[in-house]
C-alpha cells in the first residue's frame, strides 16, 4: 500500500464524482445509507449495550457504503448486501473490523465525557446545537481524521487496525489542502441546495412546509456525501501486489 500526496484540486474531484456516482444510482445508494441509519437508531435505543453495539457496527457500515459507491461507480446496482461486505471478507479481516468498532466506541466516548466535564451535560430542554455540542464535535475531529479511511485500509490493504489508524491520519493531514477543498465545497452544495429548497417550501406552504423538506432533504445530501467518500480513499492509496496475498489466503480457509 502507498499513500499519494494529490494535488488541492482533487478535492473538487471527489466531490463532483461523489454526486455524479449517487445520480447514478440514486434510489440503491440512498436506500442503503437509510437502512444504515435506521439500524444503528434501532440498535442503539437497546438499554445499557445499544449505543455501543451501533458504535461497534460504524467502520463495517462505513466500508459497506463505501463498497456500494465502488459498485455505483462502476455501473452496477448496489444490493442491500454489500453492508455485510466487511463481515464476508474472511475471520481475519472481520476480527480486525471489529476491533476497529471498538477503537471508535471507545474513542467517541473518551470524547463525549471530556466535552461534558468540560462544559456540562447537555439537557434535553437545551437548543438542539449547545456549547457543549460543539465541544463534543471539536474533540471528535481527530477521531474522524483516523477513522476516514480506517475501514477501507483493513478491508482492500489488509492493513491492521492501529495501523490503518495511524495511515489514515497521515493521509488526511498529509492531503490537508485537497480536504480543504473538498469541505468547503460540500458545505457550499449543502447550503445552495438547502437554501433554494427551503426557498422553495416557503413559496409554496409557508414555513411549516419547508422545515417539512428539510429532514428528507438532509438525509439525502447526507447519502450523497458518503458516496464521495469511497474516491478520497481511491486516491489518497494504491494498493501494492502483497495487499491481495492476505485476502486471498484467509477467504481460501
Amino acid at each position: 500500500m502507498k499513500l499519494n500526496i494529490v494535488p488541492v484540486k482533487s478535492g473538487f474531484q471527489w466531490v463532483k464524482l461523489g454526486i455524479r456516482t449517487f445520480v447514478r444510482q440514486p434510489l440503491a445508494l440512498a436506500g442503503l445509507f437509510f437502512m444504515y441509519m435506521t439500524t444503528v437508531f434501532l440498535v442503539s435505543v437497546v438499554p445499557v449495550i445499544g449505543v455501543l453495539i451501533a458504535g461497534l457496527l460504524v467502520p463495517a457500515a462505513t466500508l459497506g457504503l463505501m463498497v456500494a459507491a465502488e459498485q455505483a461507480e462502476q455501473g452496477r446496482f448496489p444490493m442491500p448486501s454489500v453492508l455485510l461486505s466487511a463481515f464476508r471478507a474472511g475471520r481475519q479481516r472481520v476480527r480486525a473490523m471489529l476491533m476497529l468498532g471498538a477503537l471508535y466506541t471507545l474513542g467517541s466516548m473518551i470524547a463525549s465525557t471530556l466535552a461534558s466535564l468540560m462544559m456540562g451535560p447537555t439537557l434535553p430542554s437545551e437548543r438542539e446545537f449547545s456549547p457543549a455540542t460543539l465541544v463534543a464535535l471539536v474533540l471528535h475531529i481527530p477521531l474522524f481524521l483516523m477513522f476516514w479511511h480506517a475501514p477501507a485500509l483493513v478491508h482492500w490493504h489488509n492493513i491492521s487496525p492501529v495501523k490503518s489508524l495511524f495511515f489514515s491520519a497521515v493521509a488526511c493531514l498529509r492531503n490537508f489542502g485537497a480536504f480543504l477543498v473538498y469541505g468547503l465545497c460540500w458545505l457550499a452544495v449543502f447550503m445552495g441546495i438547502g437554501s433554494a429548497f427551503g426557498l422553495i417550501g416557503l413559496l409554496l406552504g409557508g414555513g411549516e412546509l419547508a422545515r417539512s423538506m428539510m429532514i428528507p432533504l438532509a438525509l439525502l445530501m447526507a447519502a450523497m456525501f458518503s458516496t464521495s467518500i469511497y474516491f478520497t480513499f481511491r486516491d489518497c492509496f494504491v494498493a501494492t501486489p502483497a495487499d491481495e496475498q492476505p485476502a486471498a489466503t484467509e477467504e481460501s480457509k
